[in-house]
């Protein structure tokens, strides 16, 4: 058993980075542990078995020539797009040019935007609560003291996928501010917040039946999303907001991707917790990532847990590929929306539904509910496992 440190300026993918790194040499990382700094910096430290030999200083050794190789080979933010994504960012003169492709005109005077209090704050941007030409807004500004080539695609991507689409379940997209250092995105304000902060923050529940809408409304964003050829990649209840009818729509479009000609795509994104196992192990995938993710949201909304609360992000990541680790389905819940879990979790991505089969699964289990609800336990009307 060894414990290795790595102590470097952080990065967007970098503890992914890493641990592709570590399995290349044919570690097993048994723990992980994840610092970052306010002034920028990281420390991962992982403890890992499966290195044959004794000497600490070959296993140094031979990090240093994985870390060489591996600096060599991790392509840069412009070497890894494909043709259609390297003409989504340019810098022209004092702003990011995102293609014309007969949609309306997009582009936001930042003057015309004001700004009243912040929602919340991440390590690249913050996001606002606001009116644009009196209309209630959320305003998404990256922090300019963060920005560079790679988060300027993110964002050039994000404005790129987010412009294209219209639909009820989907956050609207109002437009973009795209001068540097004023980057941002503009989109409807959804008053009821996320379904994250309902479950984890307000600690919230859903009885079944709003349960299923909920569910309904996800899955019907998501099977338009995917009729677009566009995967989301990071959906989970924190990407899920509610408005003031109680409508949810998929939100936060920043690592979601045009799916590529040959349908499948490679490199990881999204959240580990949530994450489909072939995008952990930095193997092709599809859409059908989503529809794990989806399973694991599901879950999420029946029990008002988060997934695996009691493993880090990497144990939970570890545990899924290497031991077909899966969140606990609770007892009560009904036969059919467990089954539906088991087949959005299935290790092989061609065994899982498509979102318009969720679609359908879960309006029929929504009228079977709809019948037997009065006067009877929402959770019990349908045979449980």
């Amino acid at each position: 058993m060894h414990e290795i440190t790595f102590s470097t300026v952080d990065k967007p993918k970098l503890l992914s980075q890493l641990t592709s790194l570590l399995a290349e040499l044919g570690l097993n990382i048994q723990e992980a542990h994840v610092f970052s700094t306010v002034d920028g910096y990281s420390l991962d430290v992982f403890v890992v078995d499966g290195w044959p030999y004794e000497e600490v200083v070959q296993l140094r050794a031979a990090l240093e020539r994985e870390i060489s190789r591996k600096e060599k080979s991790w392509p840069t933010p412009s070497q890894s797009l494909k043709k259609q994504e390297q003409d989504l960012i340019k810098s022209e003169f004092d702003h990011l040019t995102i293609p014309f492709d007969g949609i309306d005109v997009w582009e936001i005077d930042h003057q015309l935007l004001k700004f009243e209090y912040k929602i919340a704050s991440g390590s690249y941007g913050d996001l606002y609560k606001g009116t644009y030409c009196s209309q209630e807004v959320a305003i998404k500004i990256l922090k300019s003291e963060r920005l560079n080539a790679e988060l300027q695609t993110e964002f050039a991507q994000e404005v790129y996928i987010m412009r294209k689409v219209r639909h009820k379940n989907v956050v609207q997209f109002i437009g973009a501010c795209t001068r540097p250092p004023n980057l941002c995105i503009v989109t409807e304000y959804m008053s009821g917040g996320s379904v994250y902060d309902y479950l984890h923050k307000q600690r919230g529940s859903f009885k079944l039946p709003t349960l299923l809408k909920v569910a309904i409304d996800v899955s019907k964003g998501m099977n338009y999303l995917h009729q677009n050829n566009i995967i989301h990649r990071d959906l989970k209840a924190a990407n899920l907001l509610m408005d003031e009818n109680e409508v949810v729509k998929v939100a936060d479009f920043g690592v979601a991707r045009v799916k590529a000609q040959t349908g499948v795509m490679t490199a990881e994104t999204g959240t580990y917790r949530w994450m489909a196992p072939e995008v952990i192990e930095h193997k092709p995938y599809d859409h059908k990532a989503d529809v794990f993710s989806f399973g694991v949201v599901l879950w999420e909304l029946l029990t008002g847990k988060i997934p695996y609360e009691y493993l880090t992000p990497l144990q939970a990541a570890i545990g899924v590929v290497q031991k077909g680790l899966r969140p606990t389905i609770p007892k009560h819940t009904p036969l059919k929306l467990a089954e539906l879990l088991e087949t959005c979790w299935q290790q092989d991505p061609t065994s899982r539904p498509d979102f318009s089969a969720i679609v359908d699964i879960l309006q029929q289990i929504a009228k079977e509910v709809c019948v037997f609800c009065s006067g009877i336990d929402q959770l019990t009307i349908i045979c449980c496992r």
